[in-house]
């Protein structure tokens, strides 16, 4: 009896990329909805939790003093700031009333926590918030503000908001952008971190603090980042008034603390304890007490938690089954951070410092077999004329049912991940198990320029975009093929965004890949610096070059003027609301593709932006998608 024949004796053998699966478009809407940004004041917990089926609606939940948890927003209001276009952290809380910033009008409301009442706007509309936090000796909101002008950019001021009459009083100004003001325990300082163009706030940020007085900041200093060499995430302060914040000064992002004007590490490792801001509010480590600091990390592309003992810089590090970590808080005694795992939903959790690790919320139903979960395994390979060590999470076609036929390889998606500022992560992603488990390998890529892996990689992007990462997709196909796991001749790639464009220029310069799937992908990266949001107009002076002195650059690197050499099928999906990558890049690329006769879809969303967040639009982009493939391979259609 073969080898093969042992493995499957109990599996149906079906062709590759056909296998019927109990992974439907539909279940990823319902099963898995968002949770991030937690926060914790007095006795209550709160977090948000985005709801597909509810047309992408943001909810506030709210976890109270005997455990019982609760939506605070009824619809149609939604938490999300659209400062950035990305938003990210837009309420805060005190005993009485929760403030938030709706995602209609963009203007903050109050809604009191002890009465049934509706909320109630205390701003105008027009300013954009984020990021905000409570200064209840002052009675206002300290907030991220954006104003949008008509005849220039968006203008980025850090402000106080009166909760009484919604008036605004400018603190700082004059960076072009701002993130994280935190009040120091005792109401007199104010900490934040503000960065210019053309930096992005991974490349270089500065670390002020001020003195706060009732209606202004006095004694402006900069701590850290004045070399313009450094990126510096989430300053906090700990409950006996000390300033720690995180830096990559050393390659590695790791915690230090300001200590008699002198900045000390408080602990080094091979590590990053940040990710790239994105998002207002993003958390990697709080207080437990003023001696012990809660914390998460990424090494080698899995999450981990543990406890620091500030005085000895000793880590404790926690062992559980969770492998993808991001939103922590601590809360009471405890850690409170949102996890999961490949064959694990995100759920809120809870760990002790005695490494009790509790589930304390999981609002997803997966009722599937673990068989039918792809576990993910990691690998690294040599790219680029350094030979540097490339880092992939490799999934095998996984399925409780079926198998392929014998001698068969099965078909490989390569997934690019978006940013380029971004990285491959190991939590479920019933988006990725939807391929495996129809007989699609996928690996997931952490190119060059990823993160997680220290600032010399997270720079090793730079001047180089459209060429190292697809450089680096290619050679995790060459890789796979190496170990005669995968079909050389039916590979695919697909990624959204940033890996859009690795995805556009893969298939326009290369001949690795027989067919690709950009989701608001770039084609044009000249209409892309012109027509971009502020947030990222200068992104590209880094990864491609300054525009439009490196015009041609621009134009060299562009699938879109080089579409003589795409001449593969490609299927586009785009919202016609994108801010971030315009529609008319999908649309100049597929007129092109039909020009050429080559197979090409166009499925268009009019009520999205950049990216889907509505149910029964992405139910319809995978299901466009995985017919699309199917009809390239020429693969039945097996549900």
């Amino acid at each position: 009896m073969s080898n093969w024949l042992v493995a499957n004796m109990h599996k149906t053998a079906k062709a590759y990329g056909s296998w019927p699966s109990s992974i439907s478009a539909e279940l990823i809407t319902r099963a898995a909805p968002g949770l991030n940004f937690l926060q914790s004041h007095g006795e209550r917990l709160f977090w948000i939790e985005s709801r597909p089926w509810e047309a992408g609606r943001n909810v506030i939940m709210c976890r109270e003093a005997d455990g019982s948890i609760r939506d605070l927003l009824a619809a149609p209001f939604s938490h999300h700031s659209r400062v950035h276009e990305y938003g990210g952290m837009a309420y805060v809380a005190d005993d009485k009333y929760l403030y938030f910033v709706n995602g209609a009008d963009q203007r903050i409301y109050q809604l009191s926590l002890t009465e049934n009442k509706q909320p109630v706007p205390i701003t105008v509309k027009g300013p954009r918030f984020a990021d905000l936090i409570l200064d209840s000796a002052r009675q206002q909101l300290i907030a991220v503000c954006e104003t949008h002008h008509e005849d220039r950019e968006p203008e980025n001021t850090l402000v106080s908001i009166a909760i009484d009459d919604g008036s605004l009083n400018t603190l700082v100004s004059g960076a072009d952008f701002y993130a994280y003001p935190r009040i120091s325990p005792d109401g007199k300082q104010l900490c934040w971190i503000e960065w210019q163009h053309p930096n992005m706030p991974w490349d270089c940020t500065q670390l002020w603090l001020a003195s706060l007085t009732d209606n202004a900041l006095t004694d402006q200093t900069l701590i850290a980042g004045e070399d313009n060499n450094e990126a510096i995430f989430q300053p906090q302060w700990s409950p006996d008034n000390q300033l720690y914040f995180v830096s990559d000064k050393h390659n590695w992002w790791n915690i230090y603390r300001i200590e008699k004007s002198a900045i000390l590490p408080v602990l080094e490792m091979d590590a990053e304890f940040a990710k790239p801001l994105w998002q207002f509010g993003m958390t990697t480590y709080d207080f437990i007490d003023a001696h012990n600091i809660a914390c998460v990390w990424t090494a080698k592309g899995i999450w981990h938690s543990g406890f620091i003992n500030i005085a000895s810089g000793q880590l404790s590090q926690i062992d559980c089954q969770y492998s993808s970590m991001q939103a922590l808080t601590c809360h009471g005694d405890k850690l409170f951070v949102v996890a999961g795992a490949a064959a694990v939903p995100g759920e809120l959790i809870s760990i002790s410092p005695q490494a009790a690790v509790e589930s304390v919320y999981s609002p997803a139903t997966l009722a599937l077999d673990s068989g039918d979960l792809a576990e993910p395994q990691s690998i690294l390979f040599a790219s680029g004329s350094d030979n540097q060590q490339v880092h992939a999470f490799y999934y095998p076609p996984t399925n409780a049912q079926y198998c392929g036929i014998e001698g068969e390889l099965p078909p490989v998606i390569a997934l690019c991940h978006g940013g380029p500022t971004g990285s491959a992560d190991s939590g479920l992603n019933l988006k990725l198990q939807y391929w495996c488990n129809r007989g699609f390998a996928v690996v997931d890529i952490n190119y060059r320029g990823s993160t997680g892996f220290g600032r010399a990689y997270r720079h090793s992007l730079a001047g180089a975009w459209g060429i190292a990462d697809v450089q680096d997709t290619q050679k995790a196909i060459g890789y796979l093929t190496e170990q005669h796991i995968i079909d050389p001749q039916r590979c695919l790639i697909r990624g959204g965004s940033a890996g859009g464009y690795t995805v556009l220029s893969a298939l326009t310069f290369t001949d690795t890949f027989q067919a690709g799937a950009s989701l608001y992908g770039i084609g044009d990266l000249e209409t892309l610096a012109k027509d971009t949001h502020k947030f990222e107009s200068r992104y590209m002076d880094s990864l491609i070059g300054p525009y439009p002195e490196r015009r041609d650059i621009y134009l060299e690197r562009s699938p879109i003027h080089h579409a003589e050499g795409l001449n593969c099928p490609v299927i586009f999906l785009q919202g016609l609301e994108d801010k971030v990558v315009p529609p008319n890049q999908a649309e100049m690329m597929v007129k092109l593709l039909k020009e050429k006769g080559i197979q090409v879809a166009h499925v268009t969303f009019p009520d999205e932006g950049h990216g889907f967040r509505k149910a029964n639009n992405i139910i319809h982009a995978m299901e466009s998608e995985l017919a699309f493939y199917r009809d390239v391979f020429n693969l039945k259609d097996g549900t």
